[in-house]
This record gives C-alpha cells, structure tokens and sequence, in this order.
C-alpha cells in the first residue's frame, strides 16, 4: 500500500509515530523551573533542591537511564563543604553506545533578593529556558527510539558561581568518548537576526556549527557564528569544561548580550519570553543534530 494511502486510512496511526515537540509542554515545564515556588534556584538551597525534584521527576517520566554507575539521576558532589548535585539521564545507543551526545543546560540561578517587593531571580531565560529544551528533548529522542549513539541530557548546577557542576561532570565522563556537547543557554527572546535563528559559540573550533546548518538546509530556521566575540560567551559556559578536553562543546543561544534588558535581573520572568519562538528553537536543536546523534556526522574536535 503507496504510503498516500496509508496516511488517508491511518492518519492518528501515522502522526503517532512522529514525536512532537509542543509549545504546550514548553510552557508547562518552562512555569514550573521559574516559578516562585523554585526560589530562584540559588546552589545549596531548598529552592534548587525544589528544582533537582522537578528535573528527577521529568527525567522518570520520560523513561531516561542512569548515567554510567549512577543508581538514580542525581550526580552528587561536595563544594565548599557543601552537598550539590547535577541531574543526568541517559538514553544508550542502539549500535555505538561507548560513543556519546551531551544536551545540557544549567538549572541554578542567583536565587532570592532581600530589598523591594520582588524576592525571586526567577531566571526564566537564564537558565530555565535551557533546561526546558533539554527535558523536550529528551522526551522526543526517547519517543523517536532512533539514536545509535548514546545521549547524555544534564542539568548542572553551580554554572552562575564557577561551573561546579560542569566542571565535576567532566572528570567523570571518559571526554575522548564524548562525540559533541550541545549546551543551551538563553533561548527564550528574540536574537539579533529576529525569529527562527540562533547562534554558536565558538563556531570557528571545531565543525560542529557548520554540520548543524548543513542540517536545517532547506528549512526556515538558521544557525549562525556568535556575533559577540569579545564577550568570550564560549568559555563562560557549561560546554567549556569539556571543550577544555577537545570535545566539540558549543553553547546555542539567543541572547542579545549587548542589550538583553532582564540579564541576571529580578525581571527575568515567564512573561518576557517568546515561548513560540522558544519552541521552534528547541525543534531546530533537534532536527540539526540527527546526523550526529545517528552516527552519520562526527564533528571535528577542539584543539
């Protein structure tokens, strides 16, 4: 039977098979991370052990792996004397399972303000926007059941006051097995070039940036080198710790770092983010690495 035919008979059948990326769960997950009720998600408080819950709990329905020799999703570690955990979960490879692709993001933020009447960094775009596209999609590749290799998906925490998370993630993952990092920060308001665009940092170190492109030909969507060199955004991030080790490690964002108004401000809320835009982003991160994720493009390493 042509497959015309069978999308004519079978429609709820056929669309069942493609998984999808919802503005609706964005929006679902993107409330609760930058709800007041998180606290700001500062490291070492309730609020971000609020937040850890949250991810475990996503990460549980999606139906994710513990990673390496983990029992559960929480990636403990001590810093300055104090209990901290990253949030990890793992879909393993189909045919290339010692190779592996990182999504990540970092769920902490600088937690609560003690003057005015505005108490919480609800850190909407920084960084719960990011940890949102990675709890999406993890849900899409685990529904999509395709990926040769394995995918890491990690919430870090402690990226606002040092890296801690990253940098503890990356002693504890083998980074020669690590085939790229696709670490998203700030997607959630326009960038520079309007809708249906984002860019890459550290485009020019390795091939990633231009594999990813070379998968959204044809689309509407585009992909382009970081506009604000000078503010070194490739090194201020979650991917550095592991670009540090040669690993293809690049942070996809929007923000406009030379006017985004509610950066690190009490005004990073719910209401100043393009969620349908934000979407379209997280569908774009999908689609552009596929290649990778199915064993057909290996990105060239950072020296």
């Amino acid at each position: 039977m042509k497959k015309h035919l069978l999308l004519l008979l079978f429609p709820a059948l056929c669309l069942a098979q493609q998984p999808i990326i919802s503005k609706s769960e964005v929006v679902r997950v993107e409330t609760e991370l930058a709800s007041d009720a998180m606290e700001g998600r500062k490291i070492f408080t309730p609020g971000i052990d609020r937040a850890s819950a949250f991810i475990e709990k996503e990460f549980t329905a999606i139906g994710l792996a513990p990673f390496g020799d983990l029992k559960n999703y929480r990636q403990e570690f001590i810093k300055k004397g104090k209990k901290a955990n990253n949030v990890i979960g793992i879909l393993p490879g189909k045919s290339k399972p010692d190779e592996f692709v990182v999504f990540s993001a970092h769920y902490d933020h600088l937690g609560l303000n003690d003057k005015g009447d505005d108490k919480v960094y609800n850190g909407a775009n920084d960084d719960a926007s990011g940890t949102t596209a990675v709890i999406l999609l993890a849900q899409y590749f685990k529904q999509l059941g395709q990926n040769e290799r394995t995918i890491v998906f990690v919430a870090f925490t402690g990226e606002e006051v040092g890296g801690f998370g990253s940098g503890y993630f990356s002693q504890h993952i083998n980074a020669d097995k690590v085939v790229a990092m696709f670490n998203i920060e700030m997607i959630g308001t326009e960038s520079k070039w309007g809708l249906n665009s984002a860019y890459i940092t550290g485009f020019e170190k390795s091939s990633f940036g231009k594999i990813l492109q070379q998968n959204l030909q044809g689309s509407s969507f585009e992909f382009h080198p970081d506009p604000y060199p000078s503010e070194m955004l490739f090194y201020r991030s979650d991917n550095a710790n592991l670009a540090k080790l040669g690993v293809p490690a690049h942070t996809i964002s929007t923000s406009k770092m030379d006017s985004e108004a509610n950066y690190h401000q009490l005004s990073d809320e719910l209401a100043t983010l393009d969620l349908d835009n934000m979407t379209e982003i997280i569908k774009a991160i999908a689609i552009s690495s596929k290649g990778i994720i199915s064993g057909k493009d290996t990105p060239s390493r950072v020296e």
